[in-house]
């Protein structure tokens, strides 16, 4: 005879099944010992139940089990669902009839909610346990999903370019350096090569999600030497507004769903309300921006031609003000801060057709027009006083037909960070690698 192995019901569905037997499976989040009482808070990651037993039973193995297990250690419950107002899980307690220890966690927990980062990083495992921190990947699910799906709707073709390179790309600078049997090779610091390559390849418009590296010794809070890149590159663009456009549409959908699917968890559990922005974003040139800046007392070190982080805090603060808007597009910038391959408009090809766009006054993407014509490509190269030789396969790209476009990369720990109200992207990242951390 075959045995019906019992179904697990996860602690979400639980109301929808009062006075019934169910299996849960979890941890044990909180145990209350008492002499006649024992209860204990069973968690899974979609919520938590109050297991409630009394003592004295005919079968005291329940007891037994609740007196050896652990906070975190992993249970497998099996009970009647039933109601009980005073609970404030949901009004519902589960009255155990068999209780089995998983795994029986190490008394002493090494984290606790008072925890430092850094130490909650040595045990992220742990960390990520409890719901407030798990929420951020059940966020990050939806945000690519509707990534995805935006990207599909508007005609993107889903590349998976290599991250290990020959040439190390964009200015050569910050890259990690590998042994490739026997000579050198690059951990990828963008995929935008790659995306060009593409587009001169007749992929019309192309999207990826996918690792970064970047050997940048920096420790803020919004910087990483690995994170996920989200990339994406259009071909045959009237202008640089319509890599603008494209990602207005990409954000504002990504921040419906999620607060469609999140809203309620994320105010509850983080106290941030969850805002769908209007379009078009708000949107300076830099000359303006800096202008205004100067003009209201920022004063950085030396003739700055870029903004520093202060600087986007404050012109973030004044579009806020000016707008209501979180969100703001500072566009033309310098040719001199620019890489070689960004397009110089006609009218002033001191600049570029390129933009950065900042939310809540953190910087969240880099974009801009690509210059599709070989010879002027040629030139701003050696401008930059770069060798042309190593990027021999990338300029061949544009030798024989290249159509115009644009693009940009986003950094999706730095949305999840701002969308979540996390203090730094160590929080927005299951795994952070920074320039002290490889472990774990």
């Amino acid at each position: 005879m075959t045995r019906t192995l019992p179904t697990r019901t996860l602690v979400r569905d639980l109301t929808g099944r009062l006075d019934d037997v169910v299996t849960v499976y979890g941890w044990i989040d909180t145990l209350r010992l008492q002499r006649r009482m024992q209860f204990a808070v069973v968690r899974d990651h979609t919520g938590s139940v109050q297991v409630t037993h009394a003592r004295g039973g005919a079968d005291d193995a329940i007891e037994a089990a609740f007196e050896r297990v652990t906070v975190e250690s992993a249970v497998k419950v099996i009970g009647r669902v039933v109601a009980n107002p005073v609970v404030k899980l949901a009004g519902i307690e589960i009255r155990p009839e068999r209780v089995e220890i998983v795994s029986l966690a190490e008394a002493g927990l090494p984290i606790d909610r008072n925890t430092g980062p850094d130490r909650r990083q040595d045990w992220r495992f742990l960390d990520v346990r409890r719901p407030e921190r798990r929420l951020v990947f059940d966020v990050q699910t939806t945000v690519e999903q509707a990534m995805r799906r935006v990207a599909a709707a508007e005609g993107c073709t889903e590349m998976h370019t290599p991250k290990l390179m020959g040439t190390a790309s964009e200015s050569g600078a910050e890259v990690f350096t590998v042994d490739y049997f026997g000579r050198s090779a690059y951990l990828a610091q963008s995929p935008q090569f790659y995306k060009q390559t593409a587009i001169a390849a007749g992929i019309d418009r192309v999207f990826e999600i996918g690792p970064v590296f970047r050997a940048e010794p920096s420790y803020t809070s919004r910087h990483a030497t690995e994170f996920t890149g989200v990339d994406a590159e259009l071909a045959w663009i009237d202008g640089v507004g319509d890599v603008m456009a494209f990602e207005e549409r990409m954000l504002v959908a990504v921040l419906a769903d999620v607060r469609d699917r999140h809203g309620a968890e994320i105010e509850r559990l983080l106290g941030v309300e969850v805002t769908v922005p209007a379009t078009p974003f708000p949107r300076i040139a830099m000359a303006d921006a800096l202008t205004r800046l100067r003009a209201a007392g920022w004063d950085p070190a030396g003739a700055a031609v870029d903004l520093d982080p202060e600087g986007e805090r404050r012109l973030a603060a004044l579009i806020a003000e000016e707008t209501g808007h979180a969100f703001v597009f500072v566009t033309r910038f310098p040719a001199s801060v620019r890489p070689f391959y960004h397009l110089r408009p006609d009218d002033d090809p001191t600049v570029t057709e390129s933009f950065d766009l900042l939310w809540k006054g953190v910087e969240i993407t880099t974009g801009a027009q690509r210059e599709h014509r070989y010879d002027r490509l040629l030139g701003q190269l050696r401008e930059k006083g770069m060798d042309a030789a190593p990027l021999a396969s990338y300029l061949d790209c544009f030798r024989f037909g290249m159509p115009t476009h644009g693009g940009f990369g986003l950094g999706l720990s730095r949305v999840l960070m701002l969308l979540l109200g996390l203090p730094s992207i160590r929080d927005a990242t299951f795994l952070f690698r920074g320039p002290n951390r490889l472990e774990p």
